[in-house]
């Protein structure tokens, strides 16, 4: 266990968002495992206070429950402003929360659409600029962004804008590791291939074409290769011998045959 909080409980703290499900909840789990006090964040509030009490009572930490849209216009700031009231400085920031949306571009809902750009992008972007000036100043802090091994190709014909807002997160913490080289401050991107969660289902393409063929890993695989990459400082880390392959190839130009790859894979 690292870290340097100075909160009475001498733990260091992370904090998690989309924590009340599948790999938000393995990295809440892992983390409290290793004797992280807890800040959860999601949408849903009677599972994730649920959730806060199991990991107190099962690893002897705090949790915190926070029941918070973070799809909404500034949320972040307001998240960032209620977690200040409570004191702690933040040493971990998962930045785990996202969603996506399966189908033609043009025939998408305009608002679930901004919503997800909201959250997949702003809303990451912001709690990292929050996060950053107390790291810096203790000279010690890890950020793990969780993108997708989308993030890697030229774009995703059916969805678009998932593809491309992965693609941001994984150009952005790449570039921001190479900023934070040598200040004790480390940013990660996990790139993950299709997950054992309910992701799919929510986005809508869990039936599509050649995709329901690709392996699902296991979220608390996904969530420790995630952990140990932050820990170990990495700007990025793809989990899995098939998503590394497929991150490789989806690099490689041209790229209009990634494209059409992924057409086929998500019709």
């Amino acid at each position: 266990m690292e870290g340097k909080n100075d909160m009475s409980s001498g733990r260091p703290t992370a904090l998690v968002t989309g924590a009340s499900s599948g790999l938000g909840a393995e990295f809440a789990s892992q983390l409290a495992e290793d004797g992280y006090d807890l800040i959860l964040v999601a949408r849903g509030s009677n599972f994730l206070q649920r959730f806060a009490r199991e990991l107190e009572a099962n690893h002897r930490v705090r949790a915190t429950p926070v029941a918070f849209d973070l799809s909404r216009p500034a949320a972040a700031d307001e998240l960032w402003e209620q977690i200040g009231s409570k004191g702690p400085c933040i040493d971990v920031l998962i930045n785990n929360a996202g969603v996506g949306i399966s189908g033609p571009f043009a025939r998408s809902d305009s608002h679930a659409t901004q919503g997800m750009l909201e959250l997949n992008i702003n809303a990451l972007t912001t709690l990292t600029r929050r996060a950053l000036p107390g790291m810096l100043e203790l000279g010690w802090g890890h950020i793990l962004n969780v993108s997708s091994v989308a993030g890697y190709q030229a774009g995703g014909p059916g969805m678009a804008a998932y593809y491309a807002s992965k693609s941001y997160v994984l150009s952005f913490t790449r570039a921001l590791a190479r900023e934070l080289h040598s200040t004790g401050v480390t940013a990660t991107a996990l790139c993950p291939g299709p997950i054992r969660t309910s992701f799919w289902t929510a986005a809508g393409a869990q039936q599509a074409g050649l995709l329901r063929w690709i392996p699902q890993m296991h979220a608390a695989h996904v969530a420790a290769s995630g952990l140990r990459a932050m820990r170990a400082g990495r700007a990025s880390v793809v989990p899995g011998v098939l998503n590394k392959l497929t991150a490789f190839l989806g690099a490689l130009p041209p790229y209009r045959i990634s494209l059409e790859v992924n057409r086929l894979l998500l019709r």
